[in-house]
């Protein structure tokens, strides 16, 4: 199912003083290539567990510091809202700048923004913190993808993406779990405040390493900062994504439908500037020529549908085990953990072996079994006394519902990129990272939405909780039957482009 296409970069190639990041990226041994991929793969890490791990600290941020349930929605969806508005850009910076100086920014800011959180005295100031957070990983994260496009040749980067396949699949799982178990172990005291604090040790260690192994230079087409995309960009999203956040506690006014409809032509004009732009210089926030590949234009569809769903299912979850069943924080950490396990196993052996073989149709297959496991574990909580008493009957349907989640998260990555031209790798792996997390945003938001319209109030009975997750729930099966719709668009026979 994979062809290569072109030379890329050649292992052991000799350095030159070219100021490309491929140049840069020859000079690099196996061992170093290997160090530095461990460097841009924890950054990805610190992210998507940052992103889930707030999720079983809602009862706590609302007890502690009177967090509204507006407020605790910009907590989470605050934070991929705003990852979402500035990740293209902050992709298209690392080809301007050099992707090893972006990174540096990225890590720099995204480890003092942590601290700007776990210091933070009331709930304003928490989500003021995760905004700041958010954009300082919009510039660190898609550098990601872009680092390793530079320093692995083609025949090699499948494999590579595959690796973050596995990490981010247990990332965004785990973090629930750390965050159980953070929060019941109260290290020194610090309560909710130690989700945050850990990132520091981590994000230090991660400076010092990139500083003296990533690769520097820069893309090969050396473009210039699309400041009217960046914009209008930036304006698409908010129209996009703020209606969705404040339209319940507003009661969904006509101003919201408004901005959401006024997204079209803003859309439009992205487009038409985004086409003069490349003719003009080659400098375009989105280089259009990327939607040509067939891989690309329906990797990022199915993507967006997948994040709307899963983003959806962890935060209702969560909110379900703790409102309709009573779990403890450490109980819900507990829980997630077939999840975490399936999404791994599937990952880390199934997809990576079943992609070559079948190629993306796997991804179908991860959404119907995704869906079988769903439905079993919402009839399972609608018998709430019988999990009651016995909570591990939960764990099966998990496991099935991870195993799904990793036969979709693995191979779409490296799916979408695979046509991808590397001078270009800023701006795809922030258009990647952007779908990821629009869609995480919208499915938190909008799922989260019709959970809290059931069950407004924490202090409702269970009855009212279970109902809410069997309504978001239902929309979920809904999204994960788009996902396997869109996957079987996505060509079968995969070709990998080199520089």
């Amino acid at each position: 199912m994979l062809a290569v296409e072109g030379e890329g970069v050649k292992a052991g190639a000799k350095p030159n003083a070219a100021r490309s990041a491929i140049d840069h990226a020859l000079a690099l041994s196996k061992r170093q290539r290997t160090v530095a991929l461990a460097i841009v793969a924890t950054a990805m890490v610190l992210d998507l567990v940052d992103m889930t791990i707030i999720n079983v600290a809602v009862p706590t941020l609302q007890a502690q510091l009177g967090a509204s349930d507006a407020e605790v929605q910009w907590m989470v969806a605050g934070y991929s809202t705003i990852f979402a508005l500035l990740l293209i850009t902050g992709g298209r910076l690392g080809d301007i700048l050099g992707y090893k100086r972006a990174f540096l920014i990225g890590v720099a800011g995204f480890t003092l923004t942590s601290l700007l959180c776990g210091m933070a005295q009331t709930a304003g100031q928490l989500v003021a913190a995760r905004l700041l957070q958010g954009g300082a990983a919009a510039i660190m994260l898609p550098q990601v993808m872009s680092l390793t496009q530079v320093m692995y040749p083609p025949h090699e980067r499948m494999a590579a993406l595959g690796l973050f396949g596995i990490l981010g699949g247990l990332a965004a799982v785990l973090g629930p779990v750390i965050g159980g178990l953070l929060l019941s172990a109260n290290l020194m005291g610090l309560g909710w405040r130690a989700i945050f604090l850990v990132n520091l040790p981590i994000g230090l260690v991660a400076l010092i390493l990139a500083a003296r192994i990533l690769p520097g230079g820069r893309s090969a087409h050396s473009p210039r900062l699309d400041m009217t995309g960046t914009l209008l960009v930036m304006l698409l999203l908010f129209l996009l994504i703020f209606p969705l956040i404040q339209g319940r506690d507003y009661g969904w006014p006509l101003w919201g439908f408004g901005l959401m409809a006024a997204s079209l032509p803003i859309g439009l004009l992205l487009v038409r500037h985004s086409r003069a732009r490349m003719a003009r210089d080659g400098s375009a926030l989105i280089v259009p020529d990327l939607f040509q590949a067939r891989g690309f234009s329906f990797g990022l569809l199915t993507t967006l549908a997948f994040q709307v769903a899963t983003g959806g299912l962890l935060f209702t979850l969560t909110l379900a085990l703790q409102r309709g069943l009573h779990f403890t924080a450490a109980q819900v950490g507990i829980a997630h953990v077939p999840y975490a396990f399936g999404a791994s196993f599937a990952i880390g052996m199934l997809s990576r072996k079943a992609l070559p073989r079948f190629g993306p149709i796997i991804i179908s297959w991860g959404a119907l079994l995704m869906i079988v496991g769903l439905i079993v574990l919402t009839l399972l909580l609608n018998a709430a006394d019988l999990i009651a008493a016995s909570p591990l009957l939960i764990a099966p349907p998990l496991l099935a519902m991870g195993l799904g989640m990793g036969l979709i998260g693995g191979p779409l990555p490296p799916c979408t990129l695979s046509e991808v031209d590397v001078g270009h790798a800023g701006s795809a792996s922030g258009l990647l990272k952007a779908t990821q997390q629009l869609g995480a945003a919208i499915g938190a938001a909008a799922i989260g939405t019709l959970f809290f319209l059931i069950q407004p109030d924490e202090r409702m009975g269970r009855a009212e909780a279970i109902a809410a997750f069997t309504l978001s729930a239902s929309v979920v099966c809904g999204m994960l039957v788009v996902v396997a719709l869109l996957a079987l668009a996505i060509p079968r026979q995969l070709r990998i482009r080199g520089q």
